[in-house]
């Protein structure tokens, strides 16, 4: 059978190597692991921003019709990606600081950066200099469910943290404790 790329019922573009048997398994030669490693990387952080999607757990390989499925799952090849398979994927990708586990101190979920928290930080300026925001007390709650969707809507709250983290490390934002939580103040300038 030859392999071809196949577009997902969701819209995404999914490569030839995805119709693969071989690529659904872990592989005994570590060059060729590390190999399947990095499409793999590179198809879920893609993947992830098609979908909007932040958050991948070893268990979403498990889950038929859950949100990864049709990147986990190749049913045409009757194949899919075993949890302990995912797991090592997810390991590679901490490793490089391409996901974060979330929450810390356990090796099942992962925060993933399609974005970096770099990225997001200029994001999140880029958007409150467009709305007026800047020089306003904010909450985590309005910037991530604001009343016009934004590129930072549904943002989970320990990414939206680290990118304020990097705001007010470069003089561009400033946290400020609120009355339900916590909030942050946007600067125009910045080192």
């Amino acid at each position: 059978m030859a392999h071809s790329p196949q577009t997902t019922p969701s819209g995404f573009l999914l490569p030839s190597i995805h119709s693969a048997p071989p690529f659904f398994t872990e592989q005994p030669n570590p060059n060729t692991q590390a190999q399947h490693t990095e499409q793999w990387t590179r198809i879920i952080l893609t993947y992830a921003r098609h979908k909007r999607l932040f958050v991948l757990r070893v268990e979403d390989a498990a889950v038929p019709g859950g949100d990864w499925d049709e990147v986990l799952r190749n049913e045409r090849i009757n194949r899919r990606m075993l949890p302990s398979h995912l797991s090592s994927i997810l390991a590679s990708m901490v490793s490089k600081n391409l996901a974060v586990y979330e929450p810390p101190k356990q090796i099942h979920a992962v925060l993933l950066y399609w974005r970096l928290p770099e990225e997001w930080a200029d994001v999140l300026h880029s958007w409150a200099t467009a709305t007026g925001q800047l020089n306003t007390i904010l909450t985590y709650y309005e910037i991530t469910d604001p009343p016009v969707p934004s590129p930072l809507s549904n943002m989970p709250l320990p990414l939206l943290r680290r990118a304020i983290n990097v705001l007010t490390r470069s003089g561009r934002a400033q946290i400020i404790g609120v009355a339900d939580g916590e909030g942050v103040r946007l600067f125009a300038g910045g080192k």
